[in-house]
């Protein structure tokens, strides 16, 4: 037999926080609705408003409805009826390409399709799991539960390097230099258009209203953090440019925003509008080819190539680069091919 709760504070007792955030002193008054859509992943302000009705958000420990204006030091809790999700993360025995290790620090060429760490509808099979089961002891700083030793992270279809620490003090140092924008971060990318010049993209990046899964650049730093990236081309092919991404800030899918935001969204990104044709020829051997390239590579065209850093005991600089995985490679020297062979071709090349 299953008992009821007979009062009201029985059941608050049985309530779970699974979120809690202490506002800015800067906030200004903003409907505690619209606030939290910037903060709770994966969440539409009908969402929100749903769990506010239900009594499942709190602030100051009192029920509010969805018109409440959040002021500074208000403490919002998001409560549900079931605990939040065993944190803890299982060792798993799968492969892992290590470029680098010493007492200290890791280097991982990761493959496309590995989700780096666990979370929703990701629990096991990430680079986590497998970090885990190689290496017993990896650090956690506060606010890092799940994700030992990550100091940063890269998108699931995403290749290349990334950089594990393997003890308190590795991660404190490394994560200075991250958080000073020192680390050295070069990405390739395959983008759709002919790039005039090398740039600059900036501008703060926060989640689509129209779509949380995705991220947005706006004008307002309330509603995104500030990210730069500088891009310089390295080879065209008329109708999609091979770019090099440096990385000034970290933010959540920076250079697919980014690059979308300008015009020239990734090469088969599926969340970023890449995947269909945005550039080229309307005949059908062009477009068959097109197909066959996100065949071969039905992901973001991203490889984070390039990473260098100053080593936390030996204080020297220093630099590892990661060769393109093999559905990159082989999409870029099918453009090559298709250029080539078509160059001579009247009308065939004209964007």
């Amino acid at each position: 037999m299953i008992n009821e709760p007979d009062n009201i504070e029985q059941e608050e007792q049985d309530l779970y926080e699974h979120l809690r955030v202490v506002v800015d002193k800067g906030q200004s008054l903003l409907r505690i609705d619209k606030f939290l859509m910037y903060r709770v992943e994966n969440a539409s302000r009908n969402r929100i408003q749903n769990a506010i009705d239900a009594g499942n958000v709190l602030v100051n420990n009192k029920v509010i409805k969805a018109s409440y204006r959040v002021k500074p030091a208000d403490i919002i809790s998001v409560v549900l009826p079931h605990p939040p999700r065993d944190t803890e993360v299982y060792p798993e025995n799968l492969p892992i390409n290590i470029v680098y290790e010493d007492d200290d620090v890791l280097v991982v060429n990761k493959a496309p399709g590995m989700v780096v760490h666990p979370g929703y509808n990701n629990y096991n099979g990430t680079l986590v799991n497998a970090l885990v089961y190689h290496f017993q002891q990896l650090p956690t700083l506060p606010g890092n539960d799940g994700r030992p030793g990550l100091v940063h992270r890269i998108d699931k279809d995403t290749s290349g390097l990334l950089l594990i620490s393997k003890n308190e003090r590795s991660m404190t140092y490394l994560a200075r230099q991250f958080f000073d924008h020192s680390i050295t971060r070069k990405y390739i990318a395959l983008v759709w258009g002919d790039l005039d010049n090398d740039g600059t993209v900036t501008g703060y990046i926060g989640r689509s209203i129209a779509d949380r899964r995705v991220m947005s650049i706006y004008d307002d730093e309330e509603k995104g953090k500030w990210a730069v990236t500088h891009y310089r081309v390295l080879e065209r092919f008329s109708y999609v440019t091979l770019v090099e991404c440096q990385l000034e800030t970290g933010r959540t899918h920076q250079i697919r925003a980014h690059m979308r935001h300008i015009g020239h969204p990734l090469f088969s990104d599926s969340m970023y509008g890449g995947d269909k044709i945005l550039k080229g020829a309307v005949y059908s051997k062009y477009k068959q080819f097109v197909e066959n390239c996100f065949e071969l590579m039905p992901r973001q065209a991203l490889h984070a190539q390039t990473l260098g850093f100053v080593h936390p005991s030996t204080k020297k600089a220093i630099h590892f680069e990661a060769p393109m995985p093999e559905d990159f490679a082989s999409v870029i020297e099918k453009w090559r091919k298709y250029i080539s062979a078509n160059a001579t071709q009247n009308g065939e090349i004209s964007a």
